[in-house]
């Protein structure tokens, strides 16, 4: 589930402080704008920023695809769940070895090294979708060994952008790379609906062969990014050594927890491809890959609008409650999801949906910076991984089995309200959670 944006203060703050004759409407946009500063001054964070828009924008292609492909084969929502059991085990042993790895190599490499096996595997698939039977098992191979590959590159993906980026930039830099992940999200489910309905399924894995040819070269372009001087080996101690920090702050703990229990209860991608094939029944509605691609698309809409009207979170301090609150608002929107007899219903939800999880994103990355020492950034974004993947892969699970037992609406429903009382039980659980306060550090 992973959108988490915000502005800059100091831009913001200027914005606030136009001449009393600017219109309130003209000073409140201000306040919510973007700052492009690093895209301008700073050559490696553009290229970098370039090389993943694309490249992102193309693992959403085979992320639709890879799931449209499982449903159109199998008619199951189990099936389609089970791919991520498949990709839950390898990003479970393999995101803290990212994350130490980040720590002691030059990460632009690693970034390099994934990238050119995530082209392969989606080459592969490509095969696999233009032979006259297409084979199941290849499909949910190439699903763990990806989770596998995200898994090493995404820890040294995030600790690359403080080192290319000011320290009084990085706040706009992260704001940036929430945007560029929305438009992604937007763009890339609903163009691979498209492919699949008009040209082919095996079109939209070929598109997303060439968008990592673009990567690869602006990876190319960047100078080197070698480790810290003092940074040591890889080790089973290093990897202790960051486990150990997490588990002596509770309230990093507690966000992780409510994260994990929401997604878990109220995940419903694997619901996607049975709810568009309902919505799509009546005479004259969109093909099924089209909806299926507006669903995908749908929360990635909701977290561009929640990222471009943000500028007021900067002004909350209890960040532990905004990240209550927000999970919250998901599980209700979720609810909705489960009633909504219609396709464009179905996607005001969804948007709702994405708008929480983005605002949700914004209040843990802000509490995980503030308790974060950067000599363990690369591991504790190792950790982080696990617990903000884990629970969306493990619901696609226990959707798809519920699915498949009774129906998908009442699957995300009854998710929907579990996830409502879970996060509720959890808060009232989480005390130091509620409490933390940025200003004065108070989580007792």
């Amino acid at each position: 589930m992973t959108g988490r944006d915000s502005v800059d203060a100091a831009d913001s703050a200027a914005a606030l402080r136009q001449p009393a004759g600017k219109p309130a409407v003209w000073r409140l946009m201000r306040a919510a704008a973007l700052d492009l500063a690093p895209l301008r001054a700073r050559r490696d964070f553009r290229l970098l920023y370039v090389g993943q828009l694309i490249s992102f924008f193309g693992n959403m292609l085979t992320s639709v695809a890879l799931v449209f492909q499982v449903y159109a084969l199998t008619r199951s929502p189990l099936a389609v769940g089970l791919l991520g059991a498949a990709q839950f085990v390898p990003l479970l042993l393999l995101a803290v070895v990212g994350g130490t790895l980040a720590d002691a190599l030059d990460r632009r490499r690693m970034v390099q090294a994934t990238e050119l096996a995530l082209a392969l595997l989606s080459a592969a698939l490509m095969v696999n979708a233009l032979l006259p039977h297409p084979r199941l098992w290849p499909l949910y191979l190439a699903g763990a060994l990806a989770a596998g590959l995200d898994a090493l590159q995404r820890p040294s993906l995030t600790a690359l952008v403080p080192r290319l980026v000011e320290r009084e930039e990085l706040v706009s830099a992260v704001a940036l790379t929430k945007l560029r992940l929305s438009l992604g999200e937007i763009v890339g489910p609903a163009l691979a609906g498209v492919l699949i309905a008009f040209v082919g399924l095996p079109s939209a894995y070929g598109v997303d062969v060439a968008t990592f040819v673009v990567s690869l070269f602006t990876l190319r372009l960047m100078r080197a990014v070698p480790p810290a001087r003092d940074a040591r080996r890889p080790s089973l101690g290093h990897v202790i050594e960051g486990l150990r920090y997490v588990r002596g702050q509770p309230v990093l703990l507690g966000t992780y927890l409510v994260d994990l229990v929401a997604t878990f209860l109220a995940w419903p991608t694997a619901a996607f491809p049975a709810l568009a094939v309902l919505y799509t029944r009546s005479r004259g509605a969109v093909p099924a890959a089209s909806a299926l691609g507006l669903l995908y698309a749908a929360p990635a809409v909701g977290a561009l609008l929640a990222s471009v009207t943000s500028g007021w979170t900067r002004r909350i301090h209890r960040h532990g409650r905004g990240v209550i609150l927000a999970v919250l608002a998901w599980g209700l929107a979720i609810t909705g999801l489960g009633l909504a007899p219609s396709l464009p219903l179905a996607c005001a939800c969804l948007m709702l949906v994405g708008g929480a999880n983005l605002i949700s994103g914004v209040f843990r990355g802000a509490l995980s910076s503030e308790t974060t020492p950067d000599a363990l950034r690369g591991r504790l974004a190792g950790i982080e991984m696990i617990c903000y993947t884990s629970g969306p892969l493990l619901g696609t699970v226990e959707t798809g089995a519920v699915a498949t037992l009774f129906t998908p609406g009442i699957a995300v429903l009854s998710g929907g309200i579990l996830c409502v009382l879970g996060v509720s039980l959890l808060a009232l659980a989480l005390p130091q959670l509620r409490r933390y306060d940025n200003q004065n550090r108070i989580t007792r």
